[in-house]
């Protein structure tokens, strides 16, 4: 196997697992929310929908920031420390005793799952034009694998008690940060790196951007509603299959 092989199978798992970081916390998250409010699901539903929002926004605010340290000091570094963090912090969500501890580990997910912009960024290095396309499209295959099996891995695992499948994501992303330890080349070579602005790395500055370029204003309007409706969608279904039909973890 190619090096350049290696690291988009690499690539592949690591969004896998990131997405399915995503998704495994949908069906769990309200149960153990719950146990800390005294069982108030009224309560535990604010504080759910703060959590999954505080994750986005620092998806939101860390990617560029990421993606700007990577073009310093290479892909490789960055994804590896991330997937180290995220392991370590599905721990931190395992032993959580509080509901101050869910929202630190849910910032600390979210700052590590910021990687994704790395990783799409180590795609394009190794992609030649005529593969560019279909490697890409290896990116839109694991995001639909980590948004199916996020949920159904939380569901499953979590009959087992709302907190063992924090304790399974940590030992799958601390295997791929091995794997990764073993295989991963890097992919961005010294003459290519750039150095660290702090403009750059700022989220909103990258979105005037959109004033260049027309087209792609309707375009990340679409993708905002797309996100916005598939948001709304698993943040309630959860909270209100538990509290109309009362079903369990499993059956959600």
């Amino acid at each position: 196997m190619s090096k350049s092989a290696a690291g988009i199978r690499f690539i592949f798992i690591t969004l896998v697992l990131d997405i399915l970081g995503m998704g495994i916390v949908i069906p769990i998250m309200p149960e153990l929310i719950s146990g800390f409010v005294g069982g108030d699901i009224s309560n535990a539903s604010w504080w759910y929908g703060g959590i999954i929002a505080v994750y986005a926004a620092m998806q939101f605010l860390f990617a560029p920031a990421l993606g700007r340290l990577s073009d310093r000091y290479g892909r490789r570094p960055i994804l590896l420390i991330a997937l180290a963090g995220a392991s370590l912090d599905y721990l931190l969500l395992a032993l959580a005793p509080g509901l101050a501890w869910l929202v630190i580990g849910r910032i600390i997910a979210g700052i590590t799952g910021a990687s994704i912009s790395v990783g799409v960024a180590y795609i394009a290095d190794v992609s030649t034009p005529e593969k560019r396309t279909q490697n890409f499209g290896i990116v839109g295959a694991a995001f639909g694998i980590g948004f199916v099996l996020g949920p159904m891995v939380g569901g499953l695992l979590g009959g087992l008690g709302p907190r063992v499948p924090f304790y399974a994501a940590a030992v799958l992303t601390g295997l791929n940060w091995l794997y990764g330890m073993l295989v991963l080349p890097e992919s961005l070579t010294p003459a290519n790196r750039q150095p660290f602005v702090w403009r750059q790395a700022n989220p909103f500055s990258t979105l005037t951007l959109l004033g260049r370029y027309p087209g792609l204003r309707g375009l990340t309007v679409i993708f905002l509603l797309i996100g916005l409706t598939q948001q709304i969608l698993q943040s309630v279904w959860v909270l209100s299959t538990m509290h109309r039909f009362g079903l369990s973890l499993i059956h959600i």
